[in-house]
């Protein structure tokens, strides 16, 4: 592979890796809204997910984190358990619980409020370079309102109905909740989008914490370490001794904990981590209303549920809104791999450029004094 090549594969592992990763948490949301269907505690789901994921995790940081893994300090635990409080304990459980009350898609759209939290705190934090009077400034503002917008059209404007040949005569009633009472709708979100204020925050003092503890499989498993422990506690005081709702067997139930903890718990905090590194947090949450759109295409497809107007027009908005937040982020983040790579492209540029003028020598001795070229 050329370094061109190279280049480009470079710069799109960032986009890839977040698009994959709301394509799993689009699957936890249909399995997971299966699972509480059916009576699973979302309390225990929580803890479940997280014993999955720290089984998963921890014998592989022990390994590969080994030479880059920095001591502990009381600091850094501190964080780590502030960590592992907001994103697995509050935000999951008050997501769960809001699910409950409503239906999947409801849920995955009333979280693209997140970017629009997210990009506030970092620009308030200074963890987003947003300048207004550049282009690229107000794309990124002018994106983050458009997600945003673009979810509220989905959630709030219904319209026709668009009928496919797969969706006729057809429903499931694990996914689909007929009949949202208006109190029901409005306590289900007030939960949303608390758990995204929580959301929000461990996202940014996730980015904050990498700075000092840069190994982001360790991190991971001490998020779902801790987090484990922490949801027990918290299940164990909702839950009042009751034995039962522990109980797990081969069915949904068990489908949705391992599959939520693998790639939604594990994965997911691995690759925020590793994202956030080299593009920040806001790039991050800015991919969020993805999941939304997969939720919608998956149900049409695989429930049979109905894709109405409002939904597509809201969908395509959020499309146009993606696009201007990472062309104004595009600039902002070059990861280490690529600028290496850059610079040896130029620097070979300039060999070659020297040897045609004759002067090879000379400016081969001048690049190396400068650091550009190794020594043979």
């Amino acid at each position: 592979m050329d370094s061109g090549c190279l280049v480009h594969v470079n710069r799109a592992k960032p986009f890839l890796a977040v698009i994959f990763m709301q394509v799993g948490l689009a699957g936890m949301d249909m399995l997971s809204k299966v699972a509480l269907n059916r009576g699973m505690s979302n309390y225990v789901l929580v803890v479940y997910r997280h014993a999955v994921a720290t089984l998963v995790t921890a014998p592989l940081a022990v390994v590969f984190d080994k030479k880059v893994r920095p001591k502990m300090t009381l600091s850094i635990f501190s964080k780590l358990l502030l960590l592992s409080l907001l994103e697995p304990v509050i935000d999951q459980n008050l997501y769960f619980l809001g699910m409950k009350y409503t239906t999947a898609t409801f849920a995955a759209t009333m979280v693209n409020i997140l970017p629009a939290i997210t990009f506030l705190m970092a620009w308030i934090l200074r963890l987003e370079d947003v300048k207004f009077t550049s282009v690229r400034g107000q794309a990124k503002v002018a994106g983050t309102v458009a997600t945003v917008a673009g979810a509220m059209i989905m959630t709030l404007v219904k319209g026709p109905a668009i009928e496919f040949s797969w969706t006729k005569e057809r429903t499931n009633h694990d996914l689909t909740s007929v009949d949202i009472t208006l109190h029901e709708a409005i306590k289900g979100s007030i939960m949303i989008i608390i758990g995204c204020f929580s959301w929000a925050t461990f996202v940014i003092l996730q980015a904050i914490t990498l700075k000092t503890y840069p190994a982001e499989l360790s991190l991971t498993a001490w998020i779902c370490v801790l987090g484990t422990l922490e949801g027990t506690a918290v299940a164990m005081v909702m839950e009042k001794g009751k034995s039962a709702v522990w109980s797990i067997r081969w069915d949904a139930k068990l489908l949705a904990s391992v599959y939520s903890g693998v790639f939604c718990s594990g994965l997911a905090y691995y690759i925020q981590g590793m994202v956030m590194k080299e593009r920040g947090p806001v790039f991050v949450t800015a991919f969020n209303p993805l999941c939304m759109i997969i939720v919608a295409a998956m149900s049409s497809f695989i429930l049979a549920e109905k894709l109405h107007v409002g939904r597509v027009i809201g969908a395509v908005i959020i499309v146009i809104g993606l696009y201007l937040v990472i062309w104004g982020k595009s600039k902002d983040y070059d990861s280490p791999s690529t600028a290496v790579i850059d610079e040896k492209m130029a620097t070979d540029e300039e060999l070659g450029n020297a040897a045609k003028d004759g002067k090879g020598n000379s400016n081969c001795k001048e690049l190396q004094l400068n650091g550009l070229q190794p020594k043979s």
